[in-house]
């Protein structure tokens, strides 16, 4: 392969909506806590900035598909912005799923001919 493809695939707008759907659907999290478990389960394959969560989380919260509430921590330390899956987000992870799973049978059977 080509050194431009060394680091693997990159994630689209919407796969990134739905990792971050799937990773609240387990349980609520806030922000950094949410880059650390992607990185987390996928053994560092996706690593992304801090900077790229935030305005999906503020995207996914104004499209209805979480919602956050603000959480005190300790005196010392700054609150944190909880979120975690309204209805439609629900239904959302349900759909992306099975697209996906769609998506990655089909990609399978070409792959591993």
């Amino acid at each position: 392969m080509s050194e431009e493809h060394e680091s693997g695939p990159q994630l689209s707008r919407g796969e990134f909506a739905l990792l971050i759907l799937g990773l609240l659907g387990r349980r609520e999290m806030y922000g950094y806590e949410i880059v650390a478990e992607l990185r987390r389960t996928t053994d560092g394959a996706i690593d992304l900035p801090e900077g790229t969560v935030y305005p999906a989380l503020r995207r996914l919260e104004r499209d209805g598909l979480i919602g956050g509430h603000w959480v005190e921590v300790a005196s010392t330390a700054p609150r944190r912005r909880y979120y975690r899956l309204t209805t439609d987000g629900e239904r959302a992870l349900a759909d992306g799923r099975a697209d996906w799973l769609r998506f990655k049978t089909a990609a399978d059977s070409v792959l591993d001919a």
